[in-house]
C-alpha cells in the first residue's frame, strides 16, 4: 500500500503525499490536516469575498431589460446554481484536504494541469489589478476630501502593497480579515440599500417596479451574468473547502454558499440597478457616492468600497494564482502571493477602467468564461463518475506515476465544451456542461492514452483520506 509521507516540502515531490500541521502564514499543496474554519467562519469568509464590483456593473447593465422582481429572481437562481456547483466540486477538497491544482492532476495530468491553472490564474490577476484600482480610487477621493491630497497612483501602490502584506499570512490571515470585515460589509450594504430606497424611491417605482421586463432569453442570460461573476471560484473551490471542518456535510455546505453569496449579490446588484435606473450613473464609486449627501457618511461609504475590494482580492484573486505558481515552479506560498500582487500591476488597470476599454474587457470576460464550464464539467465527472469519490492520494503526488504528462481526454473534452460555449454564448456555461462532461466520460472509457489515468484496479493502492 502506498504510504502518505510526512515532510516539510510543498507536496510537489514524487513518492507520496505530504501531511503536516499548517503554521501561521504558511500554505502548501499537501493534503490539509489542520482545518481552521468552522461553518460560521467559512460563511463569513465567502460573504466578504463575494463583495465584487462586477456585481454593481451587472446590475446596472440590466436597466431597461428586467424589472425589479425579475432581477431579484435572476440573482436568486444564479446564486443557488453557484451554491450547488461549489458544493459539488468542493467535495474532493473537503474530503481529502487537497487544493484544486492537486485535484485536477487526474483529469488533466501533471503537465496538462497548466490549462486549468492558466484559465483560473489570468482572470484572477487581471481582476486583482482592476479591483485594486477601484479601491484606490475610493481611497483617493477620501484623501482629497479630507486632507486635500489627490494622487490615485500613490493610493494604488499603497493599497496593492497592503493587500500583498495581508496575503502572505495565508488562510489564517484571510480568515480574520474576512470574519471581521463581514460585519462592516453587512452593515454598510444594509445602510446603502435603505439610503437608495429613501432617495430614489419614486424613480425606482416608475423605472423598475412598474416596468414590464421579460422572462425570456434576457432573463436567463441575467442568471448567467450573476453566476458568471463567481464562476471562476467553481473551479478552485477545493482551495477553500479543504480549510472547512470535516464534520460539515454537503447539504450544509450548499446552505453556507447560498446564504453567503446571495445576500451580498442581492444587495449589490439591487443597488446597482436601482441607482442606475434613477440616475443613469454606472461607475461604482459614483453609484455609492450619489446615494449619500452627508460628508461623513460619504467617507464611510468610500472606505467600504476600498475594504470590499480588499476582502474580495485576498480570498479570490490571490490564492488561486498563488497555488498555480506553487504547482508550476515549486515556490512557497508567500513568494507566490508576492509575485501575484506584483503581476497585478502588469494588468494596467488604469487602462481597463476607461470607457473605451469596456468592449475589450467584456470580450476578455467572455473569452475566459467559455473555458470555465467545460473544465468544471471535466473535474466533476472525473471525481464522481470515473473515480466514484475515491482518490489514490499517493498517485496524486507522484510526478512520475500514472498521472504524469497530459491527460488528453481532459484537454479534448474541454475544447469540445468551449466550442459549444462559444456557439451558445448567451448561456455559455450551461451549454458547455453536457458536451464537455459526456465527451470526457467517453474518452476516458475508450481513448487508449487515457487508460493509465483511470482508477487503479487494486483496491490496496487506494489511499485513505488524510484525517
Amino acid at each position: 500500500m502506498n504510504e502518505i509521507k510526512h515532510s516539510s516540502d510543498n507536496g510537489l515531490s514524487g513518492g507520496g503525499a505530504v501531511v503536516e500541521d499548517k503554521p501561521f502564514g504558511e500554505e502548501n499543496l499537501a493534503p490539509q490536516k489542520t482545518r481552521i474554519m468552522d461553518p460560521w467562519s467559512y460563511l463569513f469568509a465567502w460573504l466578504g469575498g463575494c463583495v465584487s464590483i462586477g456585481t454593481f456593473t451587472v446590475g446596472s447593465g440590466l436597466v431597461g431589460t428586467l424589472n425589479l422582481v425579475q432581477t431579484i429572481v435572476a440573482i436568486t437562481i444564479g446564486c443557488l446554481v453557484i451554491g450547488l456547483a461549489l458544493a459539488i466540486n468542493g467535495q474532493a477538497g473537503h474530503k481529502y484536504g487537497i487544493p484544486m491544482m492537486v485535484q485536477a492532476r487526474t483529469s488533466f495530468g501533471f503537465t496538462g494541469n497548466k490549462l486549468p491553472a492558466l484559465v483560473r490564474s489570468v482572470p484572477a490577476i487581471v481582476w486583482f489589478g482592476f479591483q485594486s484600482w477601484v479601491g484606490a480610487g475610493a481611497l483617493n477621493l477620501v484623501s482629497a476630501t479630507m486632507f486635500g491630497f489627490d494622487s490615485v497612483i500613490f493610493w494604488f501602490v499603497a493599497f496593492q502593497f497592503l493587500q500583498i502584506g495581508l496575503s502572505i499570512f495565508g488562510f489564517h490571515g484571510i480568515k480574520w480579515v474576512e470574519n471581521i470585515g463581514s460585519v462592516f460589509i453587512i452593515g454598510a450594504l444594509i445602510y446603502m440599500f435603505v439610503s437608495v430606497l429613501n432617495r430614489y424611491g419614486d424613480a425606482i417605482g416608475t423605472n423598475l417596479v412598474d416596468a414590464e421586463g421579460t422572462w425570456g432569453a434576457p432573463f436567463w442570460g441575467a442568471t448567467m451574468l450573476f453566476m458568471g461573476i463567481y464562476a471562476t471560484m467553481m473551479l478552485n473551490v477545493s482551495d477553500y473547502s479543504r480549510e472547512l471542518h470535516k464534520t460539515v456535510g454537503p447539504f450544509r455546505q450548499v446552505m453556507i454558499y447560498a446564504n453567503s453569496i446571495l445576500p451580498a449579490t442581492l444587495f449589490m446588484g439591487m443597488i446597482g440597478i436601482m441607482v442606475s435606473s434613477a440616475t443613469g450613473v454606472v461607475d461604482p464609486i459614483d453609484v455609492f457616492a450619489s446615494a449619500v449627501d452627508n460628508p461623513v457618511l460619504l467617507v464611510v461609504t468610500l472606505l467600504f468600497i476600498a475594504f470590499a475590494q480588499l476582502t474580495t482580492n485576498i480570498l479570490n484573486n490571490v490564492v488561486p494564482p498563488a497555488y498555480a505558481l506553487m504547482e508550476t515552479f515549486g515556490l512557497s506560498f508567500r513568494k507566490s502571493a508576492v509575485i501575484v500582487g506584483l503581476l497585478a500591476f502588469c494588468a494596467f488597470p488604469w487602462e481597463l477602467v476607461k470607457d473605451e476599454s469596456a468592449a475589450g474587457l467584456n470580450l476578455f470576460i467572455q473569452t475566459y468564461s467559455a473555458f470555465l464550464g467545460p473544465i468544471f464539467a471535466v473535474m466533476v465527472v472525473d471525481y464522481y463518475a470515473i473515480r466514484k469519490r475515491t482518490l489514490d492520494i499517493a498517485a496524486h503526488y507522484d510526478a512520475t506515476g500514472p498521472y504524469a504528462g497530459i491527460n488528453w481526454a481532459g484537454v479534448i473534452a474541454s475544447a469540445i465544451g468551449v466550442v459549444f460555449a462559444l456557439i451558445f454564448s448567451g448561456i455559455s456555461w450551461y451549454a458547455s456542461l453536457i458536451p464537455a462532461g459526456l465527451s470526457y466520460y467517453l474518452l476516458m472509457q475508450y481513448m487508449p492514452s487515457a487508460q493509465r489515468f483511470r482508477p487503479e484496479g487494486n483496491a490496496e493502492l487506494l489511499a485513505t483520506p488524510a484525517e
